[in-house]
């Protein structure tokens, strides 16, 4: 099996819930896996610090992850139109495989959540992509042919997944939301599947 890493930060479940429909499509794919990680919150006060395994849920993200895998698929909810620092903190760890190009020519994706239509979903998904196109990754989002990309009335973007929560449990995801995230999860392992050939 070939391993895509889906890594995200979640504060309240929506990107949660969201990296995982990502994780189904990426499995769904013959000779694919997804490798689920999560990150930890960044203290405000001082540097935190953890242990490697949280409490619950998946482990925490490593560099070594990303060297890894043939792929990447990123999440953060939205902040003031930009990813949670959480998860910029690990980006921002990732010099050393940038600097030897670990990532370089691997298929890259984003996702994020919002509690509004006008949040920022799309300007957070496309400042994500830019340190994956720094490491020299190939960035893949959702074409038009995906139908419930057109038809969506809550999340979904040609950027990326994203959810709204619009008042909802937060990781009350839509169908179409679901599905979208299903197919950009699809798309990054088939995108990584040719590629090995």
């Amino acid at each position: 099996m070939t391993d895509i890493l889906v890594v995200y930060y979640s504060s309240n479940g929506a990107t949660e819930a969201l990296a995982r429909e990502v994780c189904r499509g990426i499995d769904s794919v013959a000779g694919m896996a997804s490798r689920l990680r999560t990150v930890p919150q960044v203290s405000a006060l001082s540097e935190a610090v953890h242990s490697d395994i949280p409490e619950a849920g998946p482990p925490y993200a490593t560099p070594t992850d990303l060297a890894e895998c043939a792929g990447l698929v990123m999440g953060s909810p939205t902040r003031f139109g930009n990813m949670d620092a959480s998860l910029k903190y690990f980006i921002d760890s990732t010099v050393s495989e940038w600097a030897s190009g670990a990532a370089t020519g691997k298929p890259a994706a984003v996702f994020t959540s919002t509690s509004s239509l006008h949040g920022g979903q799309e300007s957070t998904l496309l400042t994500m992509a830019v340190p994956l196109i720094h490491h020299g990754m190939l960035y893949v989002g959702i074409p038009w042919a995906e139908a419930a990309l057109s038809t969506t009335t809550t999340g979904g973007t040609p950027y990326g997944a994203s959810h709204v929560s619009w008042g909802r449990s937060p990781d009350e995801l839509s169908d179409d939301e679901r599905v979208l995230a299903r197919a950009l999860g699809q798309r990054v392992a088939k995108v990584a599947k040719k590629l090995e050939l």
